[in-house]
């Protein structure tokens, strides 16, 4: 099965670069949901709940890892580099949903994956200063994971986010406007209702949607080249209302095969 290779391929990659592999129960609180000003509608309920705290099924993966970052803060271990992999639920009754949903019975499930960073990337080091971990590392993770299954720059969009739970926040989309990846800094106020003092960068991956995507893909290595790379610096003085994204659709229009 393609999508738990690709899967396997991208664990490896991450735990070589210092992440833990976390998993989480399915079951999660629905006044999550609710506090964020999610779609607690889509939600699916237990008929007959152990508790409130395990009285729905998730809807994103999102709420499981602050569950996981804020029992390791506990513990005094503020370093997190955390992935998951696992379904996601939603219910669609009375709901036009997209065919990338695995629908039973007025019920969808997705694949998803995600990412959590907190802390510093760099601490201790004798021969490197301390380092808060930022958004442009997750953001380059996020980028290496989609170049490892074979999801060329030009095949996406970047757009700056909506979702609530974050303070600033990207999406990445198909040229369909099919939502693949959400990624960004989340809000104080979520950090805080898990007891986070530290600023959490999370990313979320549609699985099930990235492997439609890439069907007809063919992941290939090339030779290292014989010469060395030649590299220029381009300076641009742009208003602060343009967005990267524009500048990069402009660059890839213009030259597709050098960029």
């Amino acid at each position: 099965d393609q999508k738990h290779k690709l899967a396997n391929l991208v664990s490896e990659q991450l735990v070589g670069a210092g992440f833990n592999e976390i998993l989480n129960n399915s079951l999660t609180k629905e006044a999550y949901y609710k506090a964020e000003g999610g779609d607690a509608e889509a939600l699916v309920h237990i008929m007959n709940p152990l508790s409130s705290d395990l009285n729905v099924m998730r809807g994103t993966l999102l709420f499981g890892g602050l569950e996981s970052i804020a029992h390791n803060a506990n513990r005094k271990n503020g370093n997190c580099r955390f992935f998951e992999f696992g379904n996601v639920y939603r219910k669609t009754e009375g709901r036009a949903e997209s065919s990338d949903w695995l629908l039973a019975n007025g019920y969808t499930e997705q694949y998803h994956m995600a990412l959590w960073l907190t802390g510093k990337r760099v601490e201790g080091s004798w021969a490197h200063p301390d380092e808060q971990t930022s958004f442009a590392e997750l953001d380059a993770h996020v980028d290496n994971i989609l170049a490892r299954i074979g999801v060329q720059p030009g095949m996406v969009v970047r757009k700056k986010s909506q979702n609530p739970v974050f303070s600033s926040g990207l999406t990445i989309e198909n040229r369909g406007g099919k939502l693949l990846v959400e990624l960004g800094v989340l809000t104080k106020k979520l950090q805080k209702q898990f007891g986070i003092d530290t600023t959490v960068f999370y990313a979320e991956l549609n699985w099930t949607a990235l492997m439609k995507v890439i069907r007809k893909q063919k992941v290939e290595f090339t030779e290292i080249a014989k010469y060395p790379a030649v590299s220029r610096d381009l300076a641009l003085l742009i208003d602060q209302s343009v967005e990267f994204a524009q500048i990069e659709e402009i660059a890839r229009q213009t030259e597709k095969k050098l960029l």
